[in-house]
């Protein structure tokens, strides 16, 4: 049987993903486990853990995924129909240490896609090229392997009920917006002490509600108005594939990723001193002051989930995070993002504290910041513009510049970024400073920057 010529532009950065119909079906779920099997035998692992999300396409791409893991010899778990955080934790603790996931975590209901584990690493950037690759030039194993179903999910709660302990009962309200984390985060909630008050969490792949990605503020107002109406402790909210949290504050705030990650990095390193915490060049400047102030070794990192996994792989950091909300706790779990872990350990940490949510993350410095700035270019050029100023010397004689991913330029008073998106043709923008003053004044460096480069850019500040 001849493979067919699978669209390039399906492999991304960190997973395989499409629009179901147009650029990914069941044929390309088939030839995606011949790969993904084949890379994993050539590794010596041959058990493959796969399970889906509960998108309407995930059903046909999981049966045409798993006959083409048999068809390599492969040995197959399925786990059904589980949340991201939950295939991994499969990986981490059944005797294979291979996965994929099936899912379109938060993109628009027509569109899935695949997140991928060989031999216990996150394939990412070449390593997921690789497996167009080796479709392409006929390089698959065959065999007759087989399937088994296993139910994880008790496991996985079990787990958790084990390891997390609160000081008090706390009452918080859940927000799986219709995403895959329905299937077990009132459960899970409610076996570590909590009162649970469900909102969307019947799984639902086409998203009735509201958008599953907690980052966007539009996404969190019904939970916002439910945690105050029933004066709840905390509110969480799960992305579609609960690999991400959103906090709540019991007043109603929206608490920014790189803010929960220096609530983190004060309690890992209160037991764990000189513990390394790994944070993305997104994060605020404030991260590092914390983690060097309780004793930590801050260190910063490309953006993307995968990227960071990797590296605290290679350095045994015990904790890391991104802006985007995907958190990696490394102590006491097993260092892959899971929003439905990490949001049992922020109440755990709360349920420890005499201040409630709101007043507890006041109590982080911070400063003026932008909303992520996102300017449109083609996915030809982001990169040139980016070499270009990579290339430029003068930002200033203060500045501190930082070229790992894209251009990060730290000021005494504030800082600036501007990346290529790896996922999206677009180049990605922040900025923070103490003062309103401070925060123009670096704007105004890099937008005359960028326009040295690239003239033609139309620039939103």
């Amino acid at each position: 049987m001849q493979a067919p010529n699978l669209p390039a532009s399906i492999f991304r950065a960190y997973d395989v993903r499409g629009i179901v119909g147009q650029t990914l079906n069941a044929e390309t779920a088939y030839w995606l486990g011949r790969a993904v099997g084949s890379e994993s035998l050539a590794k010596g692992e041959p058990r493959v853990a796969v399970a889906r999300d509960g998108r309407l396409s995930g059903p046909e791409l999981l049966d045409a995924l798993i006959r083409g893991l048999v068809d390599c010899g492969c040995q197959v778990s399925n786990l059904g129909m589980v949340p991201t955080p939950v295939l991994y934790f499969a990986t981490n603790t059944l005797p294979g240490r291979t996965g994929i996931m099936i899912t379109g975590s938060h993109n628009p209901p027509d569109y899935n896609g695949f997140k991928i584990v060989v031999a216990g690493d996150t394939l990412a950037n070449e390593q997921i090229t690789a497996l167009k690759t080796r479709i392409d030039s006929g390089d698959l194993a065959s065999g007759q392997g087989r399937v088994e179903a296993i139910d994880i999910l008790p496991a996985y709660v079990d787990y958790i009920r084990n390891d997390v302990k609160l000081a008090r009962p706390m009452k918080v309200v859940i927000d799986c917006g219709n995403g895959i984390g329905g299937v077990v985060a009132q459960e899970l909630f409610e076996a570590i002490g909590c009162t649970v008050i469900p909102l969307f969490c019947e799984v639902d792949g086409t998203f009735p509600n509201h958008h599953p990605d907690p980052s966007h503020r539009e996404n969190v107002e019904d939970l916002i108005e439910r945690v105050r109406a029933e004066q709840a402790d905390l509110g969480l909210a799960f992305d579609g594939d609960a690999d991400r949290v959103g906090v709540i504050t019991e007043r109603g705030n929206m608490i920014f990723a790189d803010r929960l990650l220096m609530l983190f990095a004060r309690d890992v390193l209160s037991r764990n001193p000189g513990a390394e915490v790994i944070y993305d060049v997104k994060c605020t400047r404030h991260v590092a002051a914390q983690v060097r102030s309780h004793g930590g070794q801050p260190r910063m990192w490309k953006t993307g989930h995968s990227l960071i996994k990797k590296k605290m792989r290679e350095t045994g950091a015990l904790l890391g995070g991104e802006m985007s909300g995907h958190m990696f706790l490394k102590e006491r779990w097993f260092g892959f993002d899971d929003g439905l872990y990490n949001g049992a350990r922020l109440v755990e940490i709360l349920s420890h504290q005499a201040q409630a949510a709101d007043e507890l993350f006041a109590g982080f410095p911070g400063d003026l910041a932008t909303p992520e700035i996102n300017v449109k270019v083609t996915d030809e050029s982001k990169f040139g513009i980016i070499s270009a100023l990579q290339a430029e010397s003068d930002w200033g004689a203060d500045a501190d510049v930082a070229t790992l991913d894209g251009v990060r330029v730290d000021y005494p008073r504030g800082w600036g970024l501007v990346r290529a998106s790896n996922t999206t043709p677009v180049l990605v923008l922040r900025f923070e400073a103490e003062n309103a003053e401070e925060l123009a004044r670096i704007q105004a460096v890099f937008r005359e920057r960028l326009q040295r480069v690239a003239p033609d850019l139309t620039l939103p500040f």
